[in-house]
């Protein structure tokens, strides 16, 4: 007998079942058995009994329940959560083989975006990633960069769209494209015809910070780097709301996301002016967890990503 075709050590089936990681899992997700109970359409006591048999299953408490303040997940329960919506992701495609037709994909996918990039950035992939693969259940998440991150290493994100500015170790990812830094002043100041401008031009003028990590670090670590100290007036968490403010004339910004238009809400002018100093370019990734196996939905976003936004895509 070829030793290559002998079969490897038995396999046993689990104590517990994928419903009882599905009934865990919404419990965490929605805080209560009484919550988890009315979107799965089943008792509350359905619910508990399934969460307590794969506590016992697993033997270690997943959650603390207070009355009145609904469930607490304990560390053991937060591990698991990350690896049940993983594998309940992978079961569903499973379920789906031979379902689908030539290979197309289906399944569920949760995409992740940093708040600035998304209104230029969603659009096209989900209108590209919508006609490849109509299968797929697509919803999307508008974050900060750190809320991002951990919802990439707690699995409630697949994948996210962010720049590559302070990222942890747990994540890695593939460069869609790369843009570089900008000035913005009003239409109507006197070096927004100039088309290029140092920093040290407008430094002493009052200056609008997007104050949103980590833009607003990544910016302060470009001023240090050239030497200037800007004097920041007004901080705004909006990207919108900066280019309404340099539009009224209240001071000149730095960004890095360049929307397609030279005008705010108010219909004032802005201009985007190069910086003549040197700046680095910023990386912007699509990003997951690292060590992470991609859910076959996931995967397939992320070669139309490449594709979309490809020198040429």
């Amino acid at each position: 007998m070829n030793p290559q075709a002998r079969p490897g050590p038995a396999r046993q089936a689990p104590a517990w079942s994928l419903r009882q990681l599905l009934y865990f899992v919404t419990v965490a997700e929605t805080g209560t058995i009484t919550g988890a109970a009315d979107l799965l359409v089943i008792s509350p006591s359905a619910v508990a009994s399934a969460v307590e048999k794969l506590e016992h299953a697993l033997g270690v408490q997943l959650c603390v329940r207070r009355k009145a303040h609904g469930i607490t997940l304990t560390a053991a329960g937060q591990d698991l959560l990350r690896r049940s919506r993983a594998l309940l992701e992978h079961a569903g495609e499973l379920a789906e083989v031979g379902g689908g037709a030539g290979g197309d994909v289906g399944g569920n996918l949760t995409l992740g975006c940093y708040h600035t990039l998304a209104p230029t950035c969603l659009p096209p992939l989900l209108s590209a990633f919508g006609a490849e693969h109509p299968r797929v259940a697509t919803r999307f998440l508008e974050a900060d960069q750190d809320s991002l991150q951990d919802g990439l290493a707690s699995g409630e994100v697949d994948v996210a769209v962010l720049y590559d500015m302070q990222l942890r170790d747990d994540v890695a990812g593939l460069e869609l494209f790369r843009t570089r830094p900008h000035v913005l002043l009003a239409a109507d100041h006197p070096l927004a015809g100039a088309g290029r401008v140092s920093l040290r031009d407008v430094a002493p003028e009052p200056f609008v910070l997007l104050d949103l990590p980590p833009s607003s670090r990544h910016a302060f670590s470009v001023f240090r780097q050239v030497g200037v100290e800007p004097a920041v007036r007004y901080r705004a968490a909006g990207l919108e709301t900066v280019r309404a403010l340099v539009g009224r004339g209240f001071g000149w910004s730095f960004l890095v996301q360049r929307p397609g238009t030279g005008t705010t809400y108010e219909g004032l002018g802005v201009a985007a002016l190069e910086i003549s100093d040197d700046v680095p370019d910023v990386r912007v990734l699509l990003a997951r967890a690292r060590g992470t196996r991609l859910s076959r939905a996931a995967e397939a976003f992320a070669r139309t990503a490449a594709a979309v936004f490809s020198p040429q895509g």
